[in-house]
């Protein structure tokens, strides 16, 4: 039996043929290898069957030589519905535009709203999302995640604890919670203001208590630095002991450094590709060619394409290619000492808190092995040295 679907691809004509000899008519064209097929008879001399459109030039010459009449009555398959359909092409193509353009709407950003933040806090918040692109009338493929969001918009500005973005639809939501007031000041029960660390006192500043040592003294570690108990026998008051010693304390750090290192490196160059992703099925786009790069690291970007409120299993991803290369770095004995420096003292740093300052250096010993420098560097730091320790009332 013929395939229907290949009958339906190649297009298929229903024919009527009146006459004597209709069945003479019939055996002629399965002689010439015209394919017949639906085969009815309407009466003494009638007969209606199907042929393929491609075979109506060699069933002409058949009805010259036969008494008979042939009328196509019914046409069917695909090149018959393309002909109809350029003949409405106004309808077509209105109703691509339609879809085309409801789809480029539905991925575009229509609304920016923010919650939970002050008239002057919104203005900061809409001034940095303007700047990372995010505003109406721009496509949601070009803008950043939503994570990256909210990372940028909590480090960039100061007056927010924590924002909380969530796209819906065309609309971006961002809620937002502010930095809180300076708390009242904490009730604290009578202490000791100790040393927490052996040093000499550079500076002293007592808010309440009494004062147990002077600039320039040692102190160890655990020494009284400011009591809580304060006035004459019989009279004697305890309180939170209050003040800020800032005191010269030492470190040491033991950094290496290599003299040859190799490492990775971004040479400017890129290849992206883009494509259209059809549930697994992944169609390039644009970028075509494979790129020539040795080394090289892939970042992929991913956004759905949205229909209305709906997600659509198409997503719109972006395939960046960055070429990376080997690369040497050497430094000489002074050049290796000079990093190994910035290094200790860049760890110091991350150790001390905002109000310490690092006022001297010292390298102690200094040795190279095996394409390695290593130091061992003393430290002259001045910092607070406050901690505290409950006073118990008749120690």
């Amino acid at each position: 039996m013929k395939n229907q679907w290949t009958n339906f691809f190649s297009g298929s004509v229903q024919v009527n043929v009146t006459g004597k000899g209709v069945e003479r008519f019939i055996n002629e064209c399965v002689r010439r290898n015209i394919i017949v097929w639906n085969v009815k008879k309407q009466g003494t001399h009638t007969l209606t069957f199907f042929i393929n459109l491609k075979d109506i030039r060699k069933i002409r010459p058949i009805v010259r030589k036969s008494d008979c009449k042939l009328k196509f009555i019914r046409k069917k398959g695909m090149p018959f519905l393309i002909r109809k359909t350029l003949i409405n092409s106004g309808f077509l193509i209105g109703a691509i535009a339609f879809f085309a353009i409801l789809l480029v709407f539905s991925n575009m950003v229509w609304g920016v709203e923010i919650k939970g933040a002050k008239p002057e806090t919104e203005h900061l918040l809409r001034k940095e999302l303007n700047s990372m692109g995010i505003e109406r009338g721009k496509m949601q493929f070009v803008l950043p995640d939503v994570e990256t969001i909210q990372r940028n918009l909590t480090n960039q500005i100061e007056q927010i604890t924590w924002v909380g973005v969530e796209l819906k639809g065309t609309t971006y939501h961002f809620q937002v919670v502010e930095k809180n007031q300076p708390e009242a000041p904490e009730y604290f029960s009578p202490r000791h203001i100790v040393a927490k660390k052996k040093a000499v006192i550079t500076d002293l500043f007592v808010e309440e208590g009494e004062s147990q040592v002077k600039i320039n003294d040692l102190v160890e570690k655990g020494q009284i630095l400011v009591s809580g108990e304060i006035g004459k026998d019989g009279e004697k008051q305890y309180v939170p002991a209050r003040g800020k010693i800032f005191g010269e304390t030492w470190y040491k750090s033991d950094v290496v450094v290599e003299l040859s290192t190799i490492f990775n490196v971004f040479t400017g160059n890129y290849k992206s590709k883009h494509y259209l992703n059809f549930w697994d099925l992944s169609l390039p786009i644009w970028g075509f060619g494979k790129h020539n790069f040795k080394e090289f690291e892939t970042e992929k970007y991913e956004n759905n394409v949205k229909f209305l409120k709906w997600n659509l299993p198409i997503s719109y991803e972006r395939v960046v290619y960055r070429e990376n290369e080997q690369t040497e770095r050497k430094y000489t004995v002074e050049e290796a000492e000079a990093v190994g420096k910035e290094i200790g003292r860049s760890q110091l740093e991350d150790r001390l808190d905002d109000e310490a300052t690092i006022v001297g250096e010292k390298i102690l010993r200094k040795s190279t092995n095996n394409g390695k420098v290593k130091m061992e560097i003393y430290y002259n730091v001045i910092e607070n040295i406050v901690t505290t320790i409950p006073l118990v009332q008749g120690d």
